[in-house]
């Protein structure tokens, strides 16, 4: 199954996360699975990437030509997809993974996460997507989700879309018994 991970590209974070998002693409690779990501070198998005590379993981690695500065980049990746514009890069990481995982990260990680929910939510697929909730990082983002529902921006049932996990193999156990959804937008 191929795995996409979105994530942190910053180094300047605690190591636990770091750690944490190492075993998860250790653990990933080791059940044979692969792993695409945006192809960055630093942060969980590297972290993930060595974690697979130790386990010798197929690691699909895809960015912006614009992303090619020096260090920036993984360069042990197995497959290397290079293009042209952000949106085109989330495009075909959708189009090649088989679900997604979000790790602690910022705007970017944001982005992709409610943009492949909203899709799911849309019927556009029904694929299965977990939040890697290293140390309570995404518990705020939870609430938010829950009093959307409240306050009845968002069904109820909206809740199947994702699951959350603290532990990797948790999170790994949901992605491999996942029951495709039906369409949930009302």
């Amino acid at each position: 199954m191929n795995i996409c991970l979105y994530g942190a590209s910053s180094n300047d974070i605690d190591n636990c996360y770091i750690e944490q998002t190492e075993i998860l693409g250790e653990r990933l690779a080791k059940r044979g699975h692969s792993l695409v990501f945006g192809g960055g070198n630093g942060g969980l998005m590297g972290a993930a990437a060595r974690g697979a590379q130790r386990e010798n993981g197929e690691i699909i690695g895809i960015a912006p030509r614009f992303f090619k500065p020096d260090g920036v980049l993984f360069e042990n990746c197995t497959e290397f997809i290079f293009t042209e514009t952000m949106r085109e890069r989330k495009g075909i990481m959708e189009q090649k993974s088989d679900a997604f995982i979000m790790t602690p990260g910022g705007i970017g990680t944001f982005d992709e996460f409610f943009e492949i929910l909203t899709l799911k939510q849309l019927g556009r697929h029904a694929k299965p997507i977990a939040i890697f909730n290293i140390n309570g990082y995404f518990d705020e983002l939870d609430k938010m989700l829950h009093k959307a529902m409240e306050k009845r921006f968002m069904s109820t049932e909206s809740q199947s879309l994702w699951a959350s996990f603290g532990n990797p193999d948790e999170l790994l156990l949901y992605i491999e018994n996942y029951k495709e959804n039906k369409r949930i937008c009302k």
